[in-house]
């Protein structure tokens, strides 16, 4: 009785939320895999092989980066799909497909790519970010955590996580701490510098955790098992859906959350601290890649699609 009561209390609060449509969207050529703001520019990493940049004042798009195509294991000439990418200074760091399922990462500056790590140290590499222009943090799906220097080509250093395979990390905004998380549902957080492990919060997720996010000390979690789950000042909570919940994102302040959380692939704006139903974001066209903060009112939405959604929030 009680758990039906919660279930209907849930449904009546999810209806009664005020739904937002997009303010405008842009269009990729290719299903969005990975975006990026910054500068009033919006970088989308897609299944195409490139790198699209928009500007999101005028809405046109300014710059097309194209990765050169690869072959597939028949031989033919396919476009390398884009995992990640990431932004510093007038750096762009990009993963993508490789020869025989292997990734690249690219380092796109002055108009010029430059490829830093390849097929060739047969690595399965996931995600990649910028510590610095000089270091790179990358996961494999092995659940190997990377540091590397790009300045000296060297290997700093590869640690063995867990032995669950690897979904996702985020750095803190000093880049000196990172949390990552995988198909256990665990969270972790480690010490870019060295790899340490500093922290295991006691896992609320019951099962592999798709997407994380990590601000002010908080980090949200997106999981397989339909619950997101914030953890902040060594307490935790959980909040259950119906449906799997593929991507979730912070405000740059942690003060609000962002959850993909129905078969509808709308996205479920909330309060962190009081846990408050805020808003439904609506118009995503196929299963979310990636929710992405401007700030506390701004955000942008990319699914495994061509469209990226901008939203304001009231």
């Amino acid at each position: 009785m009680l758990k039906n009561i919660l279930l209907l209390l849930l449904v009546s609060n999810l209806f009664a939320l005020e739904n937002l449509v997009p303010a405008k969207s842009f269009e990729a050529t290719g299903t969005v895999q990975s975006i990026v703001h910054t500068q009033n520019k919006l970088y989308a990493g897609t299944d195409n092989g490139t790198v699209e940049v928009f500007d999101i004042v005028s809405n046109d798009k300014i710059q097309t980066i194209k990765l050169p195509n690869i072959k597939d294991f028949m031989g033919d000439e396919i476009a390398a799909k884009i995992y990640s990418i990431d932004i510093i200074e007038d750096k762009i760091l990009i993963v993508s497909q490789g020869m025989k399922g292997y990734r690249n990462i690219f380092l796109y500056t002055n108009n010029s790519l430059v490829k830093i790590i390849d097929i060739n140290q047969k690595m399965f590499i996931q995600k990649a970010s910028f510590v610095s222009s000089d270091f790179i943090l990358f996961g494999l799906l092995s659940n190997q955590i990377g540091l590397y220097n790009i300045a000296t080509q060297k290997q700093i250093y590869l640690k063995q996580v867990s032995h669950s395979s690897f979904s996702h990390f985020m750095l803190n905004e000093n880049k000196t701490k990172f949390a990552t998380t995988d198909e256990s549902g665990k969270v972790r957080i480690l010490d870019v510098n060295t790899a340490k492990q500093l922290e295991v919060p006691k896992a609320k997720n019951l099962d592999k955790v798709y997407q994380l996010d990590y601000k002010k000390g908080v980090v949200l979690t997106a999981g397989q098992d339909r619950k997101a789950v914030v953890y902040k000042n060594s307490s935790s909570y959980s909040l259950g859906f119906d449906f799997l919940l593929y991507a979730c994102a912070l405000s740059p302040n942690a003060k609000i959350g962002a959850v993909a959380y129905n078969e509808q692939n709308e996205v479920l704006i909330f309060d962190i601290k009081t846990q408050k139903y805020l808003y439904t974001l609506s118009a995503q066209e196929a299963t979310l890649t990636q929710i992405l903060f401007i700030n506390e009112k701004e955000l942008f939405v990319s699914s495994d699609s061509q469209i990226i959604n901008y939203y304001k929030l009231q």
